[in-house]
């Protein structure tokens, strides 16, 4: 018998994490009088939404430009991949390597995993639910920190700002990439990982029924 609070009839508030009795699809909390549902409402289709909206951006985010060095009025545009390397080259390897990871593996690594939580939430998966869980902690712990690159830009814009000798100016590509980080955050939030429980749930009790059928049947052929 399943022991959970939805199956009981009840629900907790998203704002006080009140239990309430559900008497409807959308219950108002008897202590601070929100109004909400025992799951949220199109999660997996809001976040798939967002995720391919975030993926969307992640290529131009790549292929435009994120900044712009000029050098005695001389532009140079480079893209995420290249201020890389123009980095390697100037010896600022930790630099690098910090922009690297929080521009290019850790945004890619959220939508992977968004889009493996969505999975996760529909069909029957390999993963245990702590192994879920721990996926889901992570996914929504990186959002803030794929935006380091877009501070990087601004800072160094503010910093190396030495007239017609030296400048950095924002280019278009950071637009494109403070949309993906926004839109993973977006998808993050409409994610509700309660989904995963209920779909183990569901996946144990469709293949604990048929065992207990085919014993019945053996039970019976025994009988005879």
């Amino acid at each position: 018998m399943s022991n959970k609070a939805l199956a009981a009839g009840l629900g907790s508030c998203p704002r006080c994490h009140k239990l309430n009795v559900m008497l409807a699809d959308k219950q108002t909390c008897s202590r601070c009088l929100t109004v909400f549902s025992a799951r949220k409402p199109k999660s997996l289709e809001y976040t798939l939404a967002w995720t391919i909206a975030a993926l969307v951006m992640f290529i131009p985010a790549n292929i435009y430009p994120m900044m712009v060095f000029y050098t005695f009025g001389k532009p140079d545009a480079s893209t995420i991949l290249e201020g890389i390397a123009i980095f390697i080259q100037m010896g600022m390897l930790p630099v690098a390597f910090i922009i690297f990871i929080a521009s290019f593996v850790v945004p890619l690594c959220k939508i992977i995993g968004l889009f493996t939580l969505m999975y996760n939430a529909k069909r029957n998966t390999r993963l245990t639910l702590k192994q879920q869980g721990k996926l889901y902690h992570i996914v929504e712990f990186l959002g803030p920190w794929s935006m380091l690159d877009v501070f990087v830009v601004a800072v160094m814009a503010a910093v190396v700002n030495l007239g017609f000798i030296t400048s950095i100016e924002p280019a278009m590509g950071i637009t494109y990439f403070a949309l993906m980080v926004v839109f993973t955050i977006f998808a993050a939030e409409s994610f509700d990982p309660r989904l995963l429980w209920d779909n183990h749930q569901k996946h144990n009790h469709n293949q604990s029924f048929p065992q207990k059928k085919y014993q019945n049947t053996d039970t019976q052929l025994h009988d005879k």
